[in-house]
């Protein structure tokens, strides 16, 4: 589908281009690509003469050397590849596909991380003259593969009707915007190159369901959620017999070209999680009836009978004999006869036929000694699936129908193991079955085995027709330890065991079965052999392990590898584990990534973060080889790398064995020296800090350096109870971050001169009593385009941090009495209050005092004026003086 979108967005561009002078156009990049995946690159030409079909020659400038044409692929010359490019060409690992006579494909079917470059579509002149331009370039950066989708396998038994929740991981590292789509697919028992979709969340972030689960999304049964950055959950309510299978989860990145179209770059599959679906039916039994014996050449019928189920059910009906599948009648009807059955009923000598809905009819016509043994049937009740295929709703098998041959006192004896495996590993279980037939009578049987190069058979066990048992001389030891052990099963039937196998029990072993006494066994006695085989377990696994020493450049990719140079034989997986050990500390070991036994890859803790993800990561280069590749070289990647391979074996039982171990020489990796050093001072001092209050820890660099360089710087404390712990990290573009975010309020990190950094802690505890130490590093700017690169880094020495308790001072004696503390809260508001109220009252006085005053005031003005008015008031004292 992608495929068809880039033809389809690529013509959709060259119908925008003129005709006349020569043209040559290429798709625009710059295109990102991921390692391990393939790329088309479209190029295509117009207004030329000439033929109509035009030749074309592909190239590539490298990044270490960008001037230096490096042909890669031609049209017209089968020897135009370069030699670092001729066995990818050879090999149709890089091929051109014309798609018209002036435009073509270029197709690198597996890309490298080396294949990042400048490409050029070149068409060699087939005009008169030159003009116009005969070549175009494009950009491909490839970046590595990041992608990973992971669910822990597991099987799930559910009831019909019952919901299911699965949630799987789906994360990405990519550098550049890229989107991420999620499909969950279900792939049913048997099918097992076909698989149905459930339900995806695009690209776009659309839910969009399987055309078998429309309806069912539509009614809210079937979702599709995203918990968090990279989970996402499938959810489905109602569970249908259809949905037994195998269910997985598919993650997709796309990322859009300069074109705007998107495109696939990487795509990654989960383990599979196994559900089983009960279905909510009815119960039945199956019952088989038949003649215990027949003479031969006389027919035979056997009817298989179904007891129960629900009304008019769809049944199945298979038939064993020893138990091996003889025929089939499947729910529509349809038989299928194996082997000489067929031949047989080609002939009319057996009939497999229907009696019935719930009736099942075998009939062997002219019986013979080889028809002699055990029937057994087993019906299934059936459901149509979706894609058109039968779902087994539940399963029945009828007990045995042991059909013997009605002959002279003869016995044949035959030997088996149990399960059918003649071949065991050391350590499992060897379990031989001895069943003779005739008529029913005491029986003795003697287990004999012929070890692989020996020529005398030795005695294993022997057991009486009384039921006593006796060992051999050299299996006495053994069976202290309750190794080998033999049973009577029925009358005619000897189970011997060996619980626990080496590789000297392989060999040929010997029934023996006798009837009547030891005495009366001459002559009345039945043997059958049987060769087994015990493969040893000892591994063969050598990985190398001489050591070296690699010097990288500044900034440039270098490979570790991890080489196989012998394994074991078997069905055997591998997995690798890379460590490391940096040489600018005395750290122990510490885990990069694992690649386990199922090619899925973890990082360990320390290696989690997404910087680290892309500067490691493991590839499979063959079965045989494996590398660690390290981007991007810079000083905290100095140190020492090795590997771990583990060989695992799958048992016979189905489950896996850790069969060996081996660790690879060491690969230690140093920067070619560029001149730089950074250097730290190196005193040891004891600094002393009272509790609560301050203390600077200082860390000085014994000069400043190069003008280009940036300098950041790591403070570390170990205390006695906790270990060692990042406290903050101011990095070399001013940007400060703190080892825990409650840091951020106890602690601060700055740089006081070109020379010097400090580390300030605020309100000093007794817990924060330790060793205290920096560590600088040297940034300078690398590359093309340039990047700043970790150059040089130095460590200090610790500094002993002492804790001394703070006198008690008079707040804190205050704070320390509950009773005074109180009073000095309360005492102070219960005067402000009383103040309050004293000024209120006063305030109260003060306006009645100033109403009595005005009012006072009004009666004095009001006597003025009526004394003035002398037409009808009289002064008093003059009416006494005219009285006298």
């Amino acid at each position: 589908m992608a495929h068809i979108l880039h033809v389809a967005s690529f013509f959709l561009f060259l119908t925008k281009l003129s005709f006349g002078q020569r043209e040559v156009t290429i798709q625009k990049g710059p295109l990102f690509r991921a390692a391990g995946y393939p790329i088309n690159i479209g190029c295509n030409v117009t207004g030329h003469q000439g033929p109509a079909e035009q030749h074309f020659q592909w190239s590539v400038y490298l990044p270490k050397a960008p001037t230096q044409e490096v042909q890669i692929v031609s049209t017209k010359d089968a020897t135009f590849s370069y030699a670092v490019y001729a066995q990818r060409v050879q090999s149709r690992g890089i091929y051109v596909e014309r798609i018209r006579g002036n435009s073509v494909f270029l197709h690198i079917s597996e890309l490298q991380l080396k294949d990042s470059g400048e490409y050029e579509c070149h068409t060699p002149n087939t005009d008169e003259r030159y003009y116009g331009n005969y070549s175009a370039k494009t950009r491909l950066i490839v970046i590595p593969d990041t992608l990973s989708a992971t669910m822990s396998p597991q099987t799930l038994r559910k009831e019909e009707g019952e919901s299911l929740e699965l949630t799987c991981e789906a994360s990405k590292a990519t550098a550049q915007h890229t989107h991420l789509s999620v499909t969950w697919y279900l792939m049913q028992d048997g099918e097992r190159n076909q698989t149905t979709k459930i339900i995806s969340l695009s690209k776009d972030f659309v839910l969009i369901p399987g055309s078998s689960y429309t309806e069912r999304f539509a009614a809210g049964d079937v979702q599709l959620s995203k918990l968090g950055v990279a989970t996402f959950r499938l959810s489905i309510g109602r569970l249908q017999p259809s949905d037994q299978g195998q269910l997985f989860c598919e993650a997709t990145e796309w990322i859009q070209d300069p074109d705007e179209t998107w495109t696939l770059i990487t795509r990654k599959r989960t383990a599979q999680t196994a559900l089983r679906i009960q279905p909510t039916v009815r119960d039945f039994q199956v019952n088989i009836s038949a003649e215990s014996t027949f003479t031969a050449g006389k027919s035979l019928e056997l009817v298989c009978l179904v007891v129960g189920s629900g009304r008019d059910p769809l049944l199945q009906g298979v038939w064993f004999f020893n138990g091996n599948e003889m025929a089939r009648m499947d729910a529509g009807g349809v038989l299928g006869l194996k082997g000489d059955y067929r031949q047989r009923a080609s002939q009319g000598q057996l009939q497999v036929s229907k009696l019935s809905p719930k009736a099942f009819s075998l009939k062997i016509f002219s019986v013979g000694p080889e028809d002699e043994g055990v029937y057994r049937c087993a019906v299934a009740e059936m459901a149509r699936a979706q894609m058109g295929s039968w779902q087994v709703l539940q399963s029945k098998r009828s007990p045995d129908s042991h059909v013997h041959l009605r002959k002279p006192a003869a016995r044949n004896v035959v030997l088996s193991t149990k399960n059918q495996q003649q071949a065991v590993w050391e350590g499992e279980a060897l379990t031989l079955l001895c069943k003779a037939d005739g008529a029913e009578s005491p029986l003795s049987v003697e287990w004999w085995h012929l070890p692989q190069g020996q020529k005398q058979p030795e005695l294993v066990a022997g057991m009486q027709q009384d039921g006593t048992v006796q060992l051999g001389a050299s299996y006495k030891e053994l069976n202290n330890q309750g190794s080998t052990r033999l049973e009577k099963m029925d009358w005619a039937t000897f189970q011997l065991e060996i619980s626990s196998t080496n590789t000297t029990d392989s060999g040929v072993y010997e029934c023996r079965v006798s009837e009547g006494t030891r005495n009366q066994a001459r002559g009345r006695s039945w043997t059958q052999k049987l060769a087994v085989t015990v493969k040893s377990l000892e591994s063969k696994l050598q990985v190398n392990s001489s050591s070296q020493v690699q010097e990288i450049l500044i900034n440039s990719n270098t490979n570790i590898e991890c080489n196989i140079l012998s394994r074991s034989t078997g069905d055997l997986q591998l997995a690798v584990i890379w460590y490391f050990s940096p040489s600018s500390t005395k750290a122990t070991w510490l885990k990069i990534l694992q690649m386990d036994k199922n090619n899925v890859v973890k990082y360990g803790d320390e290696f989690h973060t997404l910087r680290r993800k892309q500067k490691f990561y493991p590839e499979k280069v063959s079965q045989d080889l494996f590398q660690l590749h390290v981007l991007n070289m810079e000083d905290s990647d100095q140190g020492k790398y090795h590997c771990t391979v583990e060989e695992w074996l799958l048992s016979t039982n189905g489950t896996w064995l850790k069969l060996g171990e081996k660790k690879s020489g060491l690969t230690e990796l140093k920067l070619r020296p560029t001149g730089s050093k950074v250097r730290v001072s190196k005193g040891y001092r004891t600094e002393n800090a009272t509790e609560h209050g301050e203390v600077a820890i200082h860390c000085s660099l014994e000069s400043s350096g190069s003008s280009a360089s940036l300098f950041s710087v790591m403070w570390y404390r170990n205390r006695e109870n906790s270990g060692r712990k990042m406290l903050a990290h101011l990095q070399h573009d001013g940007l400060l971050e703190y080892g825990e975010e409650g840091l951020r309020r106890h602690l601060h990190c700055y740089r006081s001169s070109p020379t010097d950094f400090v580390l300030k802690l605020h309100r000093v505890e007794m817990e924060d009593a330790g060793l205290y130490w920096c560590r600088v590093t040297e940034w300078q700017l690398h590359g093309s385009p340039s990047k700043w690169v970790n150059q040089a880094s130095d460590e200090s020495q610790h500094m002993v941090l002492m804790v001394l308790p703070s006198e008690p001072t008079f707040p804190s004696r205050i704070c320390s009495s509950t009773s005074l503390l109180y009073f000095l809260l309360v005492f102070p508001c219960i005067l402000l209050i009383l103040l309050l109220i004293s000024l209120l009252c006063w305030y109260h006085k003060a306006r009645k005092l100033s109403a009595l005053s005005r009012k006072a005031q009004n009666e004095k003005a009001l006597w003025v004026n009526l004394k003035g008015a002398g037409d009808w008031t009289t002064n008093p004292k003059e009416e006494e003086e005219e009285d006298h």
